[in-house]
């Protein structure tokens, strides 16, 4: 076979492929972390880069869970504490300093320059590896998406970033 029928045939498997997933209808996807022994899934199309804590820069008179300032990528992002924000834990300065611990950051599109403290990454979910199952009953926030349980039986609380960079709790920093 020549080299041009072999690109020929290359480049027509992909279209095939690139036409194939454009019929599907997207599939949802999520970045899944642990906070204060709590499985969260954050959506992937809201969350932005990953990073390991660098130095923060503690803000005076601001709420236990907000940590402080931390330089990415050049950009000044406040850094919340998620376990303490959700209650899961309390907060704890050095946090940040834990070995598998990781800053979330949000997608740029949501305007908020914040980046959320993790206690660690457990990997990427897909809607196809969940089932879905009922929230608990009572007062939920905005950001509290569906429930969900993996195929070991673990349960998994989905977090919309963008209802939570709206949220006026989440964003009165201020003690």
């Amino acid at each position: 076979m020549s080299r041009k029928q072999a690109l020929r045939d290359l480049q027509t498997r992909l279209a095939e492929r690139l036409r194939a997933a454009q019929a599907q209808a997207p599939e949802r996807g999520w970045l899944a972390v642990e906070c204060g022994g709590q499985g969260l899934l954050l959506p992937l199309d809201e969350a932005g880069e990953i990073f390991a804590p660098p130095p923060l820069r503690r803000v005076p008179h601001t709420r236990p869970w907000f940590l402080g300032v931390a330089n990415l990528r050049g950009g000044l992002h406040g850094v919340v504490d998620v376990a303490a924000f959700l209650g899961l834990a309390a907060a704890t300065p050095a946090a940040a300093a834990r070995e598998q611990a990781r800053l979330v950051a949000l997608a740029p599109r949501l305007g908020v320059n914040a980046a959320l403290l993790v206690d660690r990454l457990a990997g990427l979910r897909s809607a196809a590896q969940l089932q879905p199952e009922a929230a608990p009953a009572g007062a939920r926030p905005a950001f509290a998406g569906a429930h969900w349980r993996d195929g070991d039986g673990r349960g998994w609380q989905e977090i919309g970033l963008a209802a939570l960079a709206g949220d006026e709790r989440f964003l009165a920093v201020a003690a």
